[in-house]
């Protein structure tokens, strides 16, 4: 039921923000050298990576680390990478992890390759069986503010409480906190 809604919503989002995409893409292109989209290296589920895309908000040769690890994260921002971040219009070529099945609506937010302590707690609490998500428990309750550990405790918490209903809760309560730009320090 998960997938199907997944599938349902990415098509009918996409449709919907087709153009706001091609403009955001347009956008970075002209703002800065390089690629409009930039393919991460992402821990998905059971662990294994696969490559989920964002429009590029760092300059390229930026390292590949968690943004909170950079000495001057801003240093690295392209013209426009603090709105597209702020705005999290950034995340918007998720949409297409969603539809090829590496990513759902909800669930926890697939870690990078090389965050070896959030992925090693979330293997030991199970965590990791989850597909990963474009907004989840932990990113509407503190986002980019919280330490791993409560990162971990809330993904765990989805895990025992996931259903559509709570999925939807969830992807509303985004929404709200999207407006509002809460909890984006990066």
């Amino acid at each position: 039921m998960k997938r199907i809604f997944d599938l349902v919503l990415a098509l009918l989002t996409t449709c919907f923000l087709l153009v706001p995409v091609l403009l955001v893409a347009i956008l970075v292109r002209l703002t800065s050298s390089g690629p409009a989209l930039y393919w991460s290296d992402r821990v998905g589920r059971h662990n294994k990576i696969f490559k989920m895309p964002k429009f590029r908000s760092m300059r390229v040769g930026t390292p590949a680390v968690a943004t909170h690890l950079l000495t001057d994260p801003k240093a690295h921002l392209t013209p426009i990478g603090g709105f597209l971040r702020k705005s999290s219009l950034d995340e918007l070529p998720q949409l297409w992890s969603i539809l090829v099945g590496d990513m759902s609506f909800v669930g926890p937010r697939p870690a990078l390759f090389n965050q070896h302590d959030l992925i090693k707690l979330r293997t030991r609490y199970g965590v990791h069986e989850l597909v990963p998500g474009l907004t989840g428990w932990a990113q509407v309750n503190g986002r980019d503010e919280l330490p791993i550990p409560d990162k971990v405790k809330l993904d765990v918490e989805y895990l025992q409480r996931q259903s559509l209903g709570f999925d939807i809760r969830i992807l509303w309560m985004t929404f709200v906190k999207v407006l509002r730009r809460d909890g984006v320090s990066h």
